[in-house]
């Protein structure tokens, strides 16, 4: 069977800690660009994506289960792993530098729980094998939280060191990991909004053209 990945998503006014640099439309956008390349890129490594979508996203991939669920993002993962027998992972909808390798070493770990923290204490990825029994509490020290309660059910437990995983793209800062990195729709977007790479003072960083 084919390992379901949940994406979480939010089309509407995305990406807000980018509005000094982008507007509204622009940051939807970019979601909407991010999320095709984690799509493209569950796709590529094997595994069944499935968007968890706070509301309609028109023109996405037909190989792509969509759910709406306009309500809060551990609670619509609750609806979702409800309905799992079985394995599924979740990745996050904002990892535009994830590969197929990372995902593939993410779905092959050996424990019955796999995580990928993010930075400041987030929780980027995951995949649990029991996955009907799974508890999200995502927001706030999540990875922590989610690896107390693995624990606390007595999982087999792999914290998996993924730089491709790891990287959440949120700030402004944060553009430049996708020109240094990608070359795929994210990457692409940005160079079409104008972004490029900037070195100032021996820091590489992004400005606009």
């Amino acid at each position: 069977m084919t390992l379901p990945i949940a994406i979480p998503f939010r089309p509407i006014d995305s990406k807000k800690r980018l509005g000094t640099i982008m507007s509204l439309p622009e940051r939807e956008g970019f979601a909407r660009a991010m999320l095709s390349d984690v799509i493209e890129t569950i796709i590529d490594a094997g595994c069944a994506p499935v968007l968890l979508t706070t509301h309609e996203v028109f023109e996405i991939d037909l190989r792509v289960r969509t759910i709406v669920l306009d309500i809060g993002l551990n609670e619509a993962l609750d609806v979702f792993r409800k309905e799992q027998n079985g394995a599924f992972g979740i990745v996050m909808a904002d990892l535009a530098l994830c590969d197929k390798e990372s995902i593939m070493r993410l779905t092959s770990t050996h424990a019955e729980f796999g995580i990928v923290p993010g930075t400041g204490g987030g929780t980027n990825a995951i995949y649990i094998r029991n996955g009907s029994a799974f508890r999200a509490q995502y927001y706030g020290s999540s990875f922590m939280k989610h690896l107390t309660w693995a624990e606390e059910q007595g999982y087999s437990i792999e914290v998996i060191d993924s730089f491709r995983l790891s990287i959440d793209i949120d700030e402004p800062d944060d553009l430049v990991e996708v020109l240094i990195h990608t070359k795929r729709n994210t990457a692409a977007y940005l160079n079409q909004l104008g972004f490029v790479l900037h070195t100032e003072e021996g820091r590489v960083g992004v400005k606009r053209v």
